[in-house]
């Protein structure tokens, strides 16, 4: 029963969770993937680790073999420009496949704030067991997502590639430029923000790749520019963090032991001091920004479909009934514990409440 101010004992227990239930503003989004971090660190460093071991090392690979041996010996203006396109590449696809890194962690960070947000115990290894039914399709759609933002970015820069292919008028190729590319940027942010809530929605509610792209579409309407404010804010402190703070002292190290070296020994050993400072600073970054992202989609759910209302009118009837020893044996009545985790936060083919009565 409520207690003698009104509230509900159970709301006042999820209300002290890191992560507040109810809609949060930007600052709580932000305080609130820190703190998932904080309280679940070998969980969200764990999983960052390997997601940014796989993409640094992949990224300082290709960086070695693709720039070429004379960039790698000698760094004449004739050979700079003639590696600076590789470069350029390189890192094109470092970033790229750094954002398909963090959409990733975000679908599998899903879980585990969820579960915090509803203040539901959280075992060991819970994000993987949440995650891994639809762990196929958590990468399909990070792939779709990326994929569709990539294409908005080429597909208005395409004329001034081929008109450089051709060797066309000077004029007429900087022309295309000045228009493609602002187009071009300003269609990849707009759809890479209107899709990225399909990344969790895919994960907790149990959806198809289109119908996770479709409900981002959704759960995005009418707050764009709430979650382009939110994610740049996030992306300032990303990238202070991961290209300065974090890296600093591996290029020292890097210009104590190998700046006046030369040879291919030497440039291996700048490399991998180098491969190893960017793990180390977007190991510590990615879980950040995933966990807003992930935080995002749960304000969405609240503030549209009033998602903390419906709970708080059943009494957290499931909250409550899933208990430590849970995880360990099945429930008294043979429901899945799991399962009654996904069942809260999946819907029907319209909305769980209607816009009116949802939250502001």
């Amino acid at each position: 029963m409520p207690g003698p101010d009104g509230r509900d004992d159970d709301a006042d227990a999820l209300d002290a969770q890191a992560v507040p239930f109810r809609p949060l503003s930007i600052s709580e989004m932000l305080d609130g993937a820190i703190a998932g971090i904080r309280r679940r660190p070998r969980t969200s460093l764990g999983l960052s680790v390997v997601i940014s071991t796989v993409i640094q090392v992949t990224s300082s690979v290709a960086a070695y073999f693709f720039i070429g041996d004379e960039a790698r010996e000698e760094l004449t203006p004739e050979v700079l420009l003639e590696s600076l396109g590789a470069q350029l590449t390189l890192t094109g696809l470092g970033l790229v496949l750094s954002a398909y890194g963090i959409l990733l962690l975000a679908g599998l960070l899903a879980p585990i704030l969820g579960r915090e947000l509803v203040g539901m115990p959280i075992a060991p290894k819970q994000a993987w067991r949440d995650a891994r039914p639809r762990f196929g399709r958590l990468v399909v759609t990070a792939a779709a997502v990326m994929g569709i933002s990539l294409g908005a970015l080429f597909l208005p820069t395409l004329p001034f590639f081929l008109l450089l292919a051709v060797d066309a008028n000077p004029g007429l190729s900087a022309l295309a430029a000045m228009v493609g590319f602002p187009v071009g940027i300003g269609l990849m942010i707009w759809l890479y923000l209107l899709f990225v809530l399909a990344v969790p929605a895919v994960v907790l509610e149990r959806q198809t790749v289109v119908g996770a792209l479709g409900r981002a579409v959704r759960l995005s309407k009418g707050r764009w520019w709430r979650t382009c404010g939110t994610l740049l804010l996030a992306l300032l402190i990303t990238v202070f963090m991961g290209f300065f703070a974090l890296r600093i002292p591996f290029l020292l190290v890097q210009l104590l032991f190998f700046g006046d070296s030369s040879g291919a020994e030497s440039t291996m050993g700048a490399l991998a001091v180098d491969t190893l400072g960017r793990i180390v600073s977007w190991s510590v970054v990615l879980p950040f920004d995933a966990g807003v992202i992930a935080l995002l989609y749960m304000d969405r759910r609240m503030r549209r479909e009033g998602f903390d209302l419906e709970l708080r009118s059943k009494r957290y009837a499931a909250a409550r009934s899933a208990t430590p020893r849970a995880h360990t044996a099945p429930a008294e009545n043979g429901a899945d514990p799991e399962e009654g985790f996904i069942e809260l936060w999946r819907t029907g083919p319209e909305p769980a409440r209607p816009e009116t009565g949802a939250h502001p």
